[in-house]
């Protein structure tokens, strides 16, 4: 047998009975780690025991959101003994800056870690600017000049 191990906190101490009814209405957010790595900036969204199926991934303008279920149902008969692996909608919002290039987001979900990568915008890259030298460039002649 499996016990929870918490006090009893807040609300005339049944607080864990309040937080675990209301968290079942809430979508719940995903934990994300996000990097840049040379041209690319990569984002990983952490969502173990989730059905593929059930990813949505979308760019509407500066907002990228993903959005996911996680069910469990037990089979009949089955007693519960602890339950803390949240279920539901799980989802997450992140604002994507200019120098993101949205037409060529790519995907991948593998071991219960969706991978997204956005490369850096063509123009956000930097670039190396052209010198024009002073004493390089040549004066001009004329007619007076040339005869002096």
């Amino acid at each position: 047998m499996l016990m929870r191990l918490e006090t009893l906190r807040g609300y005339g101490g049944y607080g864990w009975v309040t937080d675990d009814s209301l968290s079942q209405r809430r979508a719940r957010q995903i934990p994300v780690d996000a990097y840049r790595s040379g041209d690319e900036f990569k984002i990983h969204f952490d969502m173990p025991g989730v059905d593929a199926g059930s990813i949505e991934l979308t760019v509407e303008k500066d907002v990228l959101s993903v959005k996911a279920m996680r069910t469990w149902t037990p089979v009949e008969g089955d007693q519960m003994q602890m339950t803390e692996r949240a279920q539901g909608t799980f989802s997450r919002q992140l604002f994507l800056g200019e120098s993101l290039d949205r037409e060529h987001i790519t995907a991948i979900y593998e071991n219960g870690v969706l991978d997204v990568t956005i490369p850096v915008a063509e123009e956000a890259k930097p670039r190396q600017v052209e010198i024009v030298h002073a004493s390089g460039v040549q004066p001009v002649l004329t007619a007076a000049t040339a005869t002096a």
